[in-house]
């Protein structure tokens, strides 16, 4: 696609950047079959295509409108276009450039403003959220109804004991994440414990937090980059000391480290840096593959599953089919599922901020997981499991919490 950019963006990085991606573009629609926001409204300019074209306008000097800010709000971020794409159009990366734009020259009413702030605001900060969150539990029937579809309405989740420190030739390090050790805060724990079993021992590091990606998505780039630089600060003498790998629970937060390095190829002091953090961030799945003959169904688990793939994890980083693969050799059985390529509509924090339309994804994903009857539904990203659990008839799970090193040696 040819452009000509405005002054304003043309000779800056990324200017030099969204010019690579939009040329990349040909406009040849195979990307609206697999919109989330294509398929519910139909509206050329809620697809990844009319998003593309709007951003190019925008870019290239067209005053930005709240209609273009809407149309640019609705999209999930999920990727599944950038999968789909013959062409490799790296569409994410264009729509923060052009949402990080248009955020710049549209101003949005002050509630809306106010929701975003403080957004960003209580979600990275895990003593913060969960400090509101027990609120929340408390005041639940006095809240909206749909936010009081997101507490849970019986006693909270034990949490579980972190394993006793283990004598291990390999070491790695976990992101512990900002929400998941309250929402769900097995998680964590049973991945030390099943790493421990394999002669792992993983380690969390006090100092790292908020990966950025919440930042990152809702307009504030640079507090994301701030996040990534202080993450890295925290890790490096770890990786120096022989750390092989950071695991990352949640998908969607393990899609953001692994690009740090892309993030911050613009700053001379922490390129290189972000390179390497980049390429030690591993999901689970990663390290747990090449340890199959070793692993089985944990004692709770039922054996009868659906595996919801998160975006995050198949559009995201290209892990597509890999959990299902290692979950089906141990000895699960899964249960099919239609439109697995389709977003389930929790997105960070898209299913606030767009609840109506996340709620017609929740629901339309949670009729396709649940066709095939499973005692259960696995999934790989903290965000999916608590939209999904929203709605559920069985139980939502972590797929690291069902799996354990075989007893019989």
């Amino acid at each position: 696609m040819q452009t000509n950019l405005a002054e304003f963006i043309k000779n800056s990085p990324q200017g030099e950047e969204a010019e690579r991606i939009l040329r990349a573009c040909v406009h040849c629609g195979f990307c609206l079959a697999t919109c989330p926001t294509y398929q519910l409204l139909g509206d050329e300019r809620d697809s990844p295509r009319g998003r593309i074209y709007q951003i190019k306008q925008v870019l290239e000097g067209q005053p930005a409108t709240a209609a273009v800010m809407t149309h640019l709000d609705r999209c999930l971020t999920c990727r599944s276009c950038e999968t789909t794409c013959p062409s490799g159009v790296q569409y994410g990366k264009l729509l923060d450039i052009g949402r990080e734009v248009v955020e710049h020259q549209v101003s949005r009413p002050l509630t809306e403003r106010f929701l975003r702030w403080g957004l960003r605001q209580m979600l990275p900060r895990p003593r913060l959220f969960a400090a509101l969150f027990s609120l929340g539990v408390r005041l639940r029937p006095l809240l909206p109804r749909h936010l009081r579809r997101k507490l849970p309405a019986g006693a909270p989740r034990t949490v579980s004991d972190w394993p006793a420190p283990v004598v291990a030739q390999r070491r790695m390090l976990l992101l512990a994440g900002c929400v998941q050790p309250t929402l769900a805060p097995t998680i964590n724990p049973a991945t030390a414990r099943l790493l421990a079993d394999l002669g792992i021992a993983l380690e969390q590091v006090a100092e790292a937090g908020c990966c950025g990606a919440i930042a990152q998505h809702n307009g504030d780039p640079e507090a994301a980059l701030a996040a990534a630089r202080r993450n890295i600060d925290a890790w490096w003498p770890h990786i120096q000391a022989g750390a092989e790998a950071i695991i990352v629970n949640a998908s969607g937060c393990g899609v953001q480290v692994k690009d740090y390095g892309y993030l911050l190829r613009n700053d001379p002091a922490y390129a290189a840096k972000a390179e390497r953090v980049a390429a030690l961030a591993k999901d689970p799945i990663e390290v747990l593959e090449a340890e199959a003959e070793r692993l089985e169904p944990a004692p709770d688990a039922p054996l009868r599953i659906a595996f919801q793939s998160p975006c995050t994890l198949q559009h995201g980083q290209k892990l597509a089919g890999r959990v299902e693969a290692l979950l089906a050799r141990i000895g699960f059985t899964l249960t099919p599922v239609a439109e697995a390529h389709l977003c389930c509509g929790s997105a960070g924090t898209y299913s606030l901020l767009q609840p109506e339309l996340s709620r017609q994804l929740q629901q339309r994903k949670i009729a396709n997981l649940q066709a095939g009857e499973p005692e259960l539904i696995a999934t790989a990203n903290i965000g999916c499991l608590t939209h999904l659990a929203e709605a559920a008839t069985v139980p939502v799970r972590h797929w690291v919490e069902l799996v354990r090193v075989k007893r019989n040696g």
